[in-house]
């Protein structure tokens, strides 16, 4: 039995669908208002609020096939963060030259999709008890 395969506590599969949760109404918040979805992903209360749940059972959930989704949200949290901050480096110099500020746009625009993909993806994934994929 790998350590994916453990089963887990109820508790904790409710627990991660509150996790999902709240990263969702972090995408719905960029997706229906003027913000963009990565700042709102990265920025906003409900995923921080996810970011801190999940690190604080964690422990928890070592061992179980939830690992998996634990592993997931972070991943997509800290990963989006990082090409965040790389686009503002990148090519906010560059909208001094106005080329930058549709870059960026596009970027984020980008990390957005890829975001909202990846909340969507382990939700559907948590709701038919199935695993995500560890990287190697």
């Amino acid at each position: 039995m790998e350590d994916s395969d453990a089963p887990a506590d109820p508790r904790d599969v409710g627990y991660t669908h509150i996790m999902y949760a709240l990263h969702a109404v972090a995408v719905a918040i960029g997706l229906f208002t003027t913000a963009f979805i990565a700042l709102k992903f990265l920025f906003s209360a409900p995923s921080i609020v996810a970011v801190i749940m999940n690190y604080a059972r964690r422990g928890r959930v070592h061992g179980t096939w939830l690992a998996t989704h634990f592993r997931w949200q972070l991943r997509t949290f800290w990963w989006a963060m990082l090409w965040v901050f790389l686009l503002w480096f990148a090519l906010w110099p560059l909208a001094l030259v106005l080329i930058g500020l549709p870059l960026m746009l596009l970027g984020l625009f980008v990390v957005g999709v890829w975001v909202a993909y990846r909340v969507a993806r382990g939700w559907m994934a948590l709701r038919d008890g199935r695993t995500m994929p560890v990287p190697t």
